[in-house]
């Protein structure tokens, strides 16, 4: 039995790195299966290193193209998998075989993006509404990363909650060697990980710091993450309000991250729509005091080892931000269960689980 998984999405945080850990739990489970990986130029060395007895191949379709509709379409077809997995919901439409589809959230289908042009942005959202409801149909079975998502997915798109399962993704501490930033920043700050698109809510977690730093002047907050159009705005934004002490870093390595965790005072989760949030359960991991949104998926993911607030309310964020730099007993209590809870999931016991749907969908 043949399986391709497209791995497109490799490297990076978030979906990157659910792909990249999918892979490589899978491979240490000596799966049976001849296993095909699709990804593209930059990640081939990183995949053969960690899956050596799977087949890599260079895949460079681009998401919501024409050649991804044609060429990649053309490109899965020859290998005449047996079951093809997707591990995002962008996918050739007209793709017949059997197939798993990874549904991460559906943000795209709902949120609006003011650093998008207008009518560009509104196509592919039209677009990507018609194909999530098409691939929820088609697909043998979808793969979700919590339970949130599971429900959200079997109401929008019309579907039965018994083909979807729920695959909880997991944290690990970043094994690379700390790596300050050649910014200037210093220790005890606020942090951030991730993009800066809307929902994320980075204005709102700006203003709550602003707040905030009237009892802690010297405080910075540093954004961690590719420096793009949303970032842009953000930091226009702070500029008409006269915000300083904010940290742009743009991309950050493996060390840059694990330094930012391991030097920051609190990670602040504002996000209002998430489908498993991995920066938060990553923070956890590094025993980082984690503020969250008490929104979407991010209760069920980091129960009660966060901090939590309204995220449409922002003296609430400021509050709970300020109770974890003032409160040495609760900040100390947050560390301990969220190094517990972010240690209670793992990439194993996912890949485990997905290489079960794999039987699953084989079976039928």
């Amino acid at each position: 039995m043949k399986i391709v998984i497209d791995a497109r999405e490799s490297g990076g945080t978030g979906t990157g790195r659910y792909v990249d850990k999918l892979i490589e739990n899978l491979h240490q489970l000596k799966p049976g299966f001849e296993i095909v990986v699709l990804t593209k130029t930059p990640r081939i060395d990183f995949m053969k290193r960690v899956a050596p007895n799977f087949e890599v191949v260079e895949s460079n379709f681009k998401e919501f193209t024409f050649a991804e509709q044609l060429g990649f379409n053309s490109q899965v077809k020859k290998l005449k998998p047996d079951l093809v997995h997707f591990t995002m919901t962008h996918q050739p439409v007209s793709y017949r075989g059997k197939v798993i589809t990874t549904v991460h959230d559906l943000t795209t289908a709902r949120e609006r993006n003011p650093a998008k042009n207008w009518l560009v942005f509104s196509i592919k959202q039209w677009v990507y509404r018609w194909v999530i409801k098409n691939v929820a149909k088609k697909s043998q079975i979808l793969l979700t990363p919590s339970q949130f998502v599971k429900d959200d997915v079997a109401q929008y798109a019309n579907v039965s909650p018994d083909k979807i399962i729920v695959t909880y993704e997991a944290a690990d501490k970043i094994t690379a060697k700390p790596e300050p930033l050649a910014q200037q920043v210093g220790k005890g700050f606020l942090l951030y990980v991730g993009r800066s698109t809307p929902h994320k809510n980075l204005q709102a977690a700006v203003d709550a710091f602003t707040i905030v730093k009237k009892s802690h002047p010297n405080l910075q907050f540093v954004l961690a993450g590719k420096f793009d159009a949303n970032y842009q705005l953000l930091r226009d934004y702070a500029a008409s309000q006269t915000i300083r002490g904010l940290v742009f870093t743009d991309f950050v390595s493996e060390g840059q991250l694990r330094w930012l965790y391991e030097n920051a005072k609190a990670y602040v989760f504002a996000s209002k729509s998430e489908g498993f949030g991995l920066p938060g359960l990553e923070a956890m991991a590094h025993e980082l005091p984690v503020a969250a949104a008490k929104a979407s998926c991010l209760p069920e993911v980091l129960k009660d080892g966060a901090l939590y607030f309204n995220p449409l309310k922002v003296g609430d964020m400021a509050d709970r931000i300020s109770q974890i730099l003032d409160d040495q007993k609760l900040a100390s209590d947050l560390k301990a269960k969220g190094a517990q809870i972010a240690a209670s999931y793992s990439w194993q016991r996912m890949a485990q689980e997905t290489l079960g749907a794999y039987r699953q969908a084989l079976s039928e």
